[in-house]
């Protein structure tokens, strides 16, 4: 069972510091899931999608336009960022979605509500991962569909910098005192089971993403720099003392903006996918 306490979202949710949370879509960052929402959905137009995490409600809002007779209920943790989320849906004009501050450790809806459960990036911010998946298959009908898409602990990109990879321990070292599970995509498989899931409902893949346009470059690179400038990460690296100055940010940051303006720049990182079939 998770414990009472688990920790804080330690980026925060300041746009600036989450600006790749906004480019999410369902097509970029659940390609994967895709095929069965579509099957599921003509067999059961009025589908129930619950999106665990769901930060500023980009991905969901992408599932509702996939299943305008259905619903995509959004939970996150953060009232504030379920507002923005429930901003983005309103200005998009989706009418099919409902939104809830929620912890995914203790979702508050009854056993077998909904025919899809998903949570993009969230486990690996998690203390107890396999309590989470335990929830979210709480929730899910049988027959219904689990799904999770997290950071494997693998990427890569050009040019190199010392500093950029300075900054890359010091982003482990914050996670770590966090309670964050690192290179947590190519444990899924793994975590699925302690959850007491069967090997052969388990579907696994991985697939990634890269950055490469100015546009892209500055959402990414942009908010690590602005992350090592201000917010959760940098407060988190001084106040518990983890062996890095205001200095040794500032120039991290730097060397981030520097990365931006790189034309030649780019930015590769490998997801490991689960879908999850609930007996």
């Amino acid at each position: 069972m998770a414990s009472q306490k688990h920790h804080a979202y330690v980026p925060g949710y300041k746009q600036e510091h989450i600006r790749p949370h906004a480019w999410r879509t369902a097509k970029n960052s659940a390609a994967y899931l895709l095929p069965k929402l579509q099957e599921m959905s003509s067999k059961k137009p009025d589908l129930q999608l619950l999106d665990c995490g769901a930060g500023p409600g980009t991905v969901s809002a992408s599932f509702a336009k996939l299943i305008p007779q259905g619903t995509v209920v959004a939970t996150d943790l953060s009232e504030e960022i379920i507002i923005r989320a429930k901003d983005f849906a309103s200005a998009e004009g989706i009418t099919n979605m409902r939104f809830q501050a929620a912890s995914i450790y203790e979702l508050p809806f009854e056993d077998n509500s909904f025919d899809i459960v998903h949570a993009h990036q969230v486990l690996i911010h998690l203390d107890e991962p396999p309590a989470a998946l335990k929830e979210m298959l709480r929730v899910c009908k049988p027959g219904g569909i689990v799904a999770s898409r997290d950071f494997t602990g693998s990427d890569s990109y050009y040019p190199q910098s010392d500093l950029i990879e300075a900054s890359r321990k010091l982003s482990k070292a914050v996670g770590k005192a966090s309670g964050r599970t690192e290179n947590i995509g190519v444990r899924l498989v793994s975590l699925a089971m302690q959850a007491g899931v069967s090997r052969s409902n388990i579907q696994a893949s991985m697939s990634s993403w890269c950055y490469s346009t100015p546009e892209e470059r500055d959402m990414w690179g942009g908010s690590m720099r602005d992350r090592l400038r201000s917010g959760g990460m940098r407060k988190t690296a001084l106040e518990q003392n983890l062996g890095w100055t205001e200095k040794d940010m500032d120039d991290m940051a730097n060397a981030w903006q520097e990365w931006i303006d790189a034309e030649d720049g780019v930015w590769g990182l490998m997801n490991g996918e689960v879908n999850i079939t609930k007996p």
